[in-house]
Parts: structure tokens; sequence; C-alpha cells
């Protein structure tokens, strides 16, 4: 990500492609067991303190809630036709089960019955035509809104039965589908309550304080394994560490201080696990001005940047660079970090031949959270070795959203994104850093387009090579994924895949 506040690409801005996914057995709701385990006597009663740096500015997905609404509320208090679990696989959630026509444009879903929303209305096919549409409405701040651009009709033939009619084959259909929260659609005040058919609902929300979730006595799947949780949100990660050793929490969701690590690592009362990360930071330029839209400009200011020395100061020995927008839990990971190799020598290089050869400036639009402004002064002293002055202009997630994701208003900025599979972002021209490469384009549509799974992983691995090859932004590493819990816990997830953290199979001990 990572935020004392809201990245805004890391949780209402999410876009996903996958591979192709059949039906994967009916769902069981919450307390299904993830990687951390789940064994032994437990306190079924007991209240889970969660320690988080992501409190949400709201409690909609598709009005800006950003990553901390996705970790609190995704899956825990809302689900989805299809849950992702932890380890990236697709499973059946309200979905009962689902049909598609032999064209491969029409899907029929069939709703499971007795799902009860926490008001006590009874889901219907009508909720889910109302939440596909939630995201897809104008005013959605939803960047996920062009995946569901093929959606063509959404008819309800009757109480339990959605049919959804594409324009074209969508590969990813279902696997974005699990983004998808179903809302109840007579439900009012989205961005300060809630209606969902998670295993809680919304207990308090204290504004910079805290958000509690209790367990819902009517929730019609497996009861979450506790009865209350609480995400405590911290201004930094010393506060949030201190809050740990102190038991003031229970666990973190993502350690944010490597330097902190030790006091746990050596500590029997406390386990420190690496999990896998899908969060890229990015300089990202805007490649529709100058200089940006010059490929050898944006080849030189990426050799510029010694990326392994930025993560080494931030993260320690942890986290990887990549390359490229890919992480290696995605099936079209290549490392493609020596097709801009850090070299000073072959970046002024590269500028003299852009015509550049005694720099130039640009401003640097950096969010106001960690790590970005440390890494906009570490990548201003580095371009400063090869006559680039840069200019760092600190902005709010506000800001950022307008100036720079809707306005288009910027040379090049910070920003991480969460997702995994997300490199279709680099197929769409309009998105807000304005690479346009005709056969990249191509190749997203006839990935998402295939038939086959294997076609689609081909097809996005040339993605992957050619926009690593014009450098259409600066991937500068891959944040690691530390989640660090009290000994006596287990069923907590581990990978905070695209901020999710499922809270339902928690156990204290």
């Amino acid at each position: 990500m990572r935020t004392k506040s809201v990245p805004l690409l890391g949780g209402a801005l999410l876009v996903s492609l996958s591979l192709a996914l059949t039906a994967c057995g009916s769902g069981s709701g919450g307390g299904s067991k993830d990687a951390s385990g789940s064994s032994g006597s437990y306190d079924k009663n007991a209240t889970i303190g969660i320690g988080s740096l992501y409190e949400p500015q709201n409690l909609d997905n598709t009005g800006g809630g950003g990553q901390g609404v996705t970790e609190a509320l995704n899956g825990n208090v809302y689900e989805g036709l299809f849950r992702l679990t932890d380890t990236g696989k697709v499973e059946n959630l309200l979905a009962k089960d689902y049909k598609v026509g032999p064209d491969g444009l029409t899907y029929t879903f069939t709703l499971r019955k007795g799902v009860k929303f926490h008001s006590g209305k009874t889901l219907t096919s009508a909720d889910v035509k109302y939440s596909i549409e939630k995201v897809m409405a104008e005013d959605s701040q939803s960047a996920r809104k062009s995946s569901f651009d093929v959606v063509k009709s959404i008819a309800t033939p009757d109480a339990d039965t959605v049919e959804v009619t594409l324009s074209a084959k969508s590969i990813s259909f279902v696997y974005n589908l699990s983004y998808i929260w179903i809302i109840n659609a007579d439900a009012k005040n989205l961005k300060t309550s809630e209606d969902g058919t998670g295993p809680y609902r919304l207990d308090k929300w204290t504004r910079g304080s805290a958000l509690s979730l209790a367990r819902f006595p009517g929730y019609w799947g497996t009861p979450a394994t506790n009865q209350k949780v609480v995400f405590h949100y911290y201004k930094d990660a010393t506060a949030l560490n201190n809050a740990l050793i102190t038991n003031a929490v229970d666990v973190v969701t993502s350690e944010q201080s490597p330097d902190a690590l030790d006091q746990f690592e050596n500590n029997p009362n406390y386990k420190v696990n690496d999990g896998n990360s899908t969060t890229k930071l990015l300089l990202a330029f805007n490649d529709r001005v100058k200089p940006f839209n010059d490929v050898k400009v944006r080849k030189a200011v990426t050799s510029a940047i010694d990326n392994k020395k930025l993560l080494q100061s931030v993260w320690g020995d942890h986290g990887t660079l990549i390359g490229s927008m890919v992480p290696p839990t995605d099936p079209w990971y290549e490392d493609l970090t020596k097709v801009n190799p850090y070299d000073v020598a072959l970046a002024k290089k590269e500028l003299a031949e852009a015509g550049y050869a005694k720099g130039f400036g640009f401003t640097l639009d950096t969010p106001n959270y960690d790590p970005h402004p440390t890494a906009a002064t570490f990548i201003k002293s580095e371009l400063a070795k090869v006559g680039i002055d840069v200019k760092i202009n600190i902005i709010t997630p506000d800001e950022w959203y307008t100036k720079v994701y809707k306005n288009h208003d910027f040379s090049a900025t910070l920003q991480e994104h969460v997702n995994d599979r997300d490199i279709v972002w680099y197929g769409n021209p309009d998105f807000y850093w304005g690479y346009d490469n005709k056969q990249v384009t191509a190749w997203v549509k006839q990935a998402e387009e295939s038939d086959t799974t294997e076609r689609q992983t081909a097809l996005l691995k040339k993605v992957n090579t050619k926009i690593a090859e014009d450098a259409a932004s600066d991937w500068l590493y891959l944040y690691p994924q530390i989640v660090v819990a009290g000994s006596k816990l287990s069923g907590y997830p581990l990978n905070g895949l695209n901020s999710q953290f499922y809270a339902y199979g928690i156990k204290k001990g």
C-alpha cells in the first residue's frame, strides 16, 4: 500500500484480471481455516483486537472508502456471490451454483437459500442486480467499473436466479464478481452504516479510533469463531507495535516497521508470519505529457534510481524487486528486473539521446503517508545525480484522487497498487497514467476473451514484457506482507490479498 490513511488504489479503486475459474464447491460461509492454522481449544466468546494503520474513509467501497473499508468489511460484514480466499482461490459463496451458456456470454447464477441481511430482509436476485449496478454506476468511484463494461444486461427471472448477459467473453468475470459486495437494495446511508450478509454486523465505529464488529446470530453459514473483533487504528508503525507489545491488540494486519521485528521474533509470546504480498509501490509517470511521453526519458529515470537501495532503506531484508507490475504470485510473472537496470551511465546516455543531456525538472505529486515522502526524498536525491531536478509536492489522499486519478493533472506521482492481476490497467489508455500502446491494448483484450488460461497467460506475459521495455512506470518494489500475532492466536489470514483481512476464523486460546 501502505498508508496511515487510505491508499486510493487499495480498496474502492481496485481492478482485477484472473484465470478462468469454475465453481469450487458449495461454500461454507465464515469460519474457514487459513494458512495460520487453527487447532486446540479456544474461547468462542473472545474479543479479538486487530491493529491497523488503515482506517476507512467511509464504509462504502464504491464511495471512496479506501483500503481500510476492504480490510475491515470485506468477507466479514459483506459477502459476494463468490469469495476470494487468502490463497487466491475462488469459492462459491452466496451463489449456490452457476452455469455458462454455450456462447460464453450468458451466466446464470442460482442464489443460496436462507440468506438474510443484518436488517432481517431475505436476500433476493434484486439485491444482486442492484449491487452489480452500484459498482457500474456513473458516480461510482470504483475503477472496477471498467471490468464490468462487458455487462450488457442483468435479468432477475425469479427471486433466486440472476442472469447476466455479456457483450464479449470475459475469462475473468467470475473472479471479478468475488469483489462485488452484495448489499440490501433498500439500504441507506452506506457511508456510515451497513446491511450485508456476512458473519459479523457493524457494532460501532468511533472515527479516528476503532471499528468493532459483532457476531451476527442470524448468519446463514458457519458462525464466526469469536464473538467480536475490534479494529484499532493507529497513526504510525511505532504506535501499532506498542499496542501489540502491551497486549492492546492481538494481531496487526501488516507490519510496517521491520526494525521493530526483533522484539517479536525473539519473544515466545508472539509469532511473526511472512505472507505473500500483491502490493507494488510505483513511480507512475504521466505518459501523455512531456518529457514522460518519451520512452527513453522513462527508461533513463528508471535506470537512475537504485530500487534495491530504496527497498533496503525502507524494509531492510524484506520485500522484493520485480521490475514490472506483476508479482510472483500471478501466473504471468517473469523476473524483469534486468530490463531497466540501475545504471547511472546508461541513464545519462538515454537522457542525451532523448535531447535532455542537461537534464530537466518535474513535480512529483506525493501522498502524505508513509512510505511515499521517504521514497520521494530518495528519488529526488538519485535523479539529481543525472541532472534531473525534482520538486516534491505533498498531497492528501483526497487531493491525489482528484488531481491525479480523475483529472490526470500531474507529471509523475507515487502510489501503491494493492491488487493481484492488475496488469490490465496498462491496456486502458484512459487510466490515470495514460500509457497508450495499441498492441498492448489488443493483447489485454484478447487475453480477457481467451478460451483457455494457457492463452491468457501467454498474452499477458507479452504485455508484461512490453510495458517493462517501455518503462511505462517504474515499479520500485513489491511490499512484504508481515503479520505479527500473539502466540495464542490462530486462524488469521497471512497474505493480505488485495487488502482483505478475514477475521471470522480467528481463534484465541
